[in-house]
């Protein structure tokens, strides 16, 4: 695949490596000509020199015959700019762009443009590094609003419904890995031993849910 990357800091060289090492060809754009220093001199891919969103420079990068475009540059405006360029103006198939705004996210994501959402992405990052034993999100959406996690419950769970364990924790509890088969169970579904349970829930409530499960059901009065 020919991949075209808009910006060159890190991440933008780290990725133009990553895909040159697996075959692919690359062209990269920067403003900053001194930023391909980055790339290293083992980096046999275009270097152009310009605006990510610029039709010219687009142009003279190969985004004509790019398969990918990736907007991987330090400003949020440009990069979602020069993804939407790419994507209406050259119907490159595959393009993705970085966003530190993660409530600006899930507006460009409507746009039809794939965004990484840098900052609720690496926060679960952490947390899979510091708490190792803890809970991280599986998955977050784009705006950063909702997540998915692996939920640990404490044994009394067993032999109770989905619908008890989603009234208690206000998740939602999207599928069960039972027997290393996927499930999607019903409100009637009873949570069985060695379950692995993975529900959606509103971001800021992800320590409240975990904290619920964790504790022995509540007898009903």
């Amino acid at each position: 695949m020919y991949v075209v990357i808009m910006g060159c800091g890190r991440v933008g060289a780290s990725l133009a490596a990553a895909l040159e090492r697996l075959g692919h060809e690359v062209a990269v754009i920067d403003r900053d000509p001194d930023s391909f220093r980055r790339l290293g001199s083992d980096f046999h891919g275009q270097q152009v020199v310009g605006m990510g969103f610029d039709r010219q420079v687009l142009i003279e990068a190969g985004i004509e015959r790019a398969g990918a475009f990736a907007a991987v540059s330090s400003g949020d405006n440009s990069n979602i700019i020069s993804a939407r360029v790419a994507r209406e103006n050259f119907g490159v198939e595959h393009v993705v762009a970085r966003i530190y705004d993660h409530k600006r996210a899930a507006v460009y994501e409507r746009l039809g443009i794939p965004t990484v959402a840098t900052v609720p992405w690496t926060t679960d990052r952490f947390l899979r590094t510091l708490l190792p034993n803890g809970v991280a999100t599986s998955w977050r959406e784009p705006s950063g609003s909702m997540a998915l996690l692996q939920l640990p419950l404490h044994e009394d769970w067993i032999g109770r419904s989905v619908r008890d364990l989603q009234g208690a924790t206000g998740a939602r509890v999207a599928f069960i890995m039972r027997f290393g088969t996927g499930v999607l169970p019903q409100s009637k579904t009873v949570l069985q031993a060695d379950d692995v349970v993975y529900v959606a829930a509103h971001s800021g409530t992800v320590s409240d849910v975990t904290s619920v499960a964790a504790r022995p059901p509540e007898e009903e009065s």
